[in-house]
Order: structure tokens, then C-alpha cells, then sequence
């Protein structure tokens, strides 16, 4: 498939450019908030990214977190996350990825998150599978809270989307479940679920290019995603919950009861 040979050649050419920043170092700058960062490490990535999109697909969109901004509603549209995890990546923690997703039409079509600093990929194409570094992958079998392990993110808007989060953290503490983690990238997080090392993933707010790759890989893995009240999830801001589908409707019983918007 041509979209996903240039999807994963495009991920390690971005990947390059980062893991060159990390050893070498960069300067950061503050986006809205203090604590949102952006860097030339994320600019240059999304720039080299659109560049061999746009030489093999010169008629697509590309919608990007830093510069691009395709029409979401493009017929062909290419969705670019350069750096997943910023912050960790500010701090030298090795947990962030770039993420690039294909969609036609409105559907994925194929995505790819890499890790460029510990070599993980993870592929999934329509129809196809998911697979973590060449291996196929299926979600976790947990059908009880009592057996999960969840990981969730935490929004840049902080206030009464911070305060939800906590809540239903601590709702789900007293639910028994095994623990919560914390890794900073919401594409590894959900790819995590689809692995099967994690029972779910949810976060209150979030943009299309932090899921758009991460989501095929859940659902192709046998997992399921959906907004944290479990409607459809758009291609827009959006809450998000991903599972390994036996736990998706326990989950969203709790994550209602806190949303920020109830």
C-alpha cells in the first residue's frame, strides 16, 4: 500500500529530526501557557513530514499540530502529530513519538506512531491488524475494573478539566483497579492499549492530531475508542476514551459522572 510506505518513511525521516534535537539540544518556547511547549524540534519535523506527503501526494491536505492546517473535511487528508510528548522530551524523558495517520474520506485509512528514541513502531492499516514492531498485537482480555490497568492524560487547559481528571482518577482508585499511569504521549498511550499493556486510556481534551494515528491502531487491535460520553469521535477537539472494548462501558459510567462538561 503506496499511503503507508509513505506514511512510515515520512514518521522516520521526522523521527530523525528529533532524535537529533534530543542529543543535541534545543530551545524551547512557550505556546498559550507557559507549560505548552513548542520547538524547533517540532516545526522542522512537521515540515519535513509535509514535504515527502506532498511529493508523493501533491493534491492532499495535511493538517498538522504546528503549521498545517488542511481542511479537516479533505477527501485525502494526511494528520501529523511531529512530537507527541513535548514535555517529556523538554526534560529528556525518552516517551514521546511522532504520529502521522492517513484518512480518506473521513475514515483511516492507515497509521503509524514511532518512538524514535527506543525504536518501537507501531503500524496499523485498515482491515489489516495492528502491529508493534512487526508483530501482530491484540487489546487485553480484562472484563473486570478489578484486572486494569489505565493510563490518562492530563489537558494543557488546566481549571475544571484538570479538576474532572483528578476526580475520576480517584473514583477509579476506589474501584480497585491495579493503577493508574502517566506516560505524557496520548499516541503511545492508546497504542499501549492496543498492545495489550494497558486496559484503557482516557483524557478530557484532546486534538485530532494526538489520536488520529493511535485510534486505527486500538481499533484494529480489537479495542474500541469513542468521545469520553461515548459518542462517535470526531476528527475535532474532543474527549477521548480507549479500551480494550470489554471495560469501554464500565469506564464510561465513571468518566460521565466527572466530565467537565456535565
Amino acid at each position: 500500500m503506496r499511503e503507508l510506505e509513505v506514511a512510515q518513511r515520512a514518521v522516520r525521516a521526522g523521527g530523525e529530526v528529533v532524535a537529533r534535537y534530543y542529543r543535541e539540544g534545543v530551545t524551547f518556547r512557550s505556546n498559550e501557557q507557559s507549560y505548552n511547549l513548542v520547538s524547533d524540534a517540532d516545526v522542522e519535523s512537521e515540515a519535513v513530514i509535509a514535504q515527502l506527503i506532498r511529493q508523493a501526494f501533491p493534491d492532499h491536505a495535511v493538517l498538522g499540530e504546528e503549521t498545517h492546517r488542511g481542511d479537516p473535511n479533505a477527501p485525502h487528508l494526511w494528520i501529523v502529530d511531529p512530537l507527541d510528548g513535548t514535555s517529556n522530551f523538554a526534560h529528556r524523558l525518552p516517551q514521546f513519538a511522532v504520529s502521522l495517520a492517513y484518512y480518506e474520506r473521513g475514515q483511516a485509512v492507515c497509521g503509524v506512531v514511532f518512538n524514535p528514541i527506543l525504536g518501537d513502531w507501531f503500524v496499523a492499516t485498515r482491515g489489516q491488524g495492528a502491529y508493534f514492531n512487526g508483530q501482530a498485537v491484540r487489546v487485553a482480555l480484562h472484563r473486570q475494573l478489578s484486572e486494569a490497568l489505565l493510563s490518562v492524560g492530563f489537558s494543557y487547559r488546566r481549571g475544571a478539566v484538570a479538576a474532572a481528571t483528578v476526580h475520576a482518577i480517584g473514583d477509579l482508585l476506589g474501584r480497585q483497579i491495579h493503577g493508574v499511569r502517566r506516560f505524557g504521549s496520548a499516541a503511545l498511550e492508546m497504542c499501549y492499549v492496543g498492545a495489550g499493556m494497558l486496559s484503557g486510556y482516557f483524557e478530557y481534551e484532546l486534538s485530532p492530531w494526538d489520536f488520529a494515528a493511535a485510534r486505527l491502531f486500538v481499533e484494529e487491535a480489537g479495542g474500541r475508542v469513542t468521545t469520553c460520553d461515548g459518542a462517535p469521535l470526531p476528527l475535532a477537539k474532543s474527549s477521548l476514551l480507549a479500551t480494550n472494548g470489554y471495560l469501554h462501558e464500565s469506564l464510561l459510567e465513571v468518566l460521565r459522572t466527572h466530565s467537565p462538561s456535565s
